[in-house]
């Protein structure tokens, strides 16, 4: 089983778990995220990598849905061109990842799964107490008090995130020896209405500044930066 979000990261983690030999079950979710294109890339990613099936689950944690409470939900600001900074972004979605686990726990117990893969990130993260560590094996402990399948002794839950202590350029060159195609996962947080990149959040620049570090070309597309009028 593997979150999938449409991202690199998780396209990377996904490239890993078949790579080890996983036949892989992807799940994403549509929670009235302002960035929806991630969705588009994670149909084309998940078949691209041969998944035995992908799932897409809707949830709305946005303010309409009554949660929000982050800019990739409201109609908050998305902080562009932003030094790296201590403190949690305004970017976190409150119990995003802890939502996505249980769901996808679920799924994994009803068709004797025990492995969940997913693309957390510890080292090049932009501060989210969910992709931590801590919370993976939290988690993973929790999955294990809190499932048939488990209590009854029919496997243990194991949570893999095997990005969590590589660098972003470390992803980068991972996934482009596993043969990712990166031009079809998309990162970004504030895309203009085509979908293209706006290279200015978090996402981006933490992308670009892998594929560079990497010595890669960056195959996203990206919007034309402020001021420039070339058509």
């Amino acid at each position: 089983m593997c979150l999938l979000s449409g991202g690199l990261d998780s396209a990377t983690a996904l490239a890993i778990a078949r790579a080890e030999g996983f036949v892989c079950h992807a799940l994403s979710f549509d929670y009235a995220q302002r960035h929806r294109f991630e969705l588009d890339s994670a149909r084309k990613v998940a078949a691209a990598a041969g998944a035995a099936e992908h799932r897409v689950v809707r949830l709305d944690l946005s303010a309409a849905g009554g949660f929000g409470h982050s800019a990739l939900t409201d109609e908050i600001a998305v902080p562009k061109d932003r030094a790296k900074a201590g403190g949690i972004p305004v970017t976190y979605v409150p119990g995003r990842n802890t939502v996505f686990l249980s769901i996808a726990m679920a799924w994994a117990e009803v068709i004797g799964a025990f492995d969940l893969f997913l693309g957390v990130n510890a080292v090049d993260y932009s501060g989210y107490p969910d992709c931590r560590p801590e919370f993976v094996e939290a988690f993973e402990r929790l999955a294990n008090l809190a499932t048939a399948a488990a209590v009854e002794g029919r496997g243990r839950f194991r949570i893999h995130a095997p990005l969590m202590r590589m660098t972003k350029a470390q992803i980068v060159r991972t996934g482009l020896s596993l043969g990712v195609d990166y031009s079809l996962t998309h990162s970004c947080y504030d895309p203009s209405p085509d979908g293209a990149a706006c290279g200015r959040c978090d996402a981006c620049r933490l992308r670009l500044e892998g594929f560079a570090a990497a010595g890669a070309t960056d195959p996203a597309r990206y919007a034309p930066p402020p001021g420039d009028r070339r058509s």
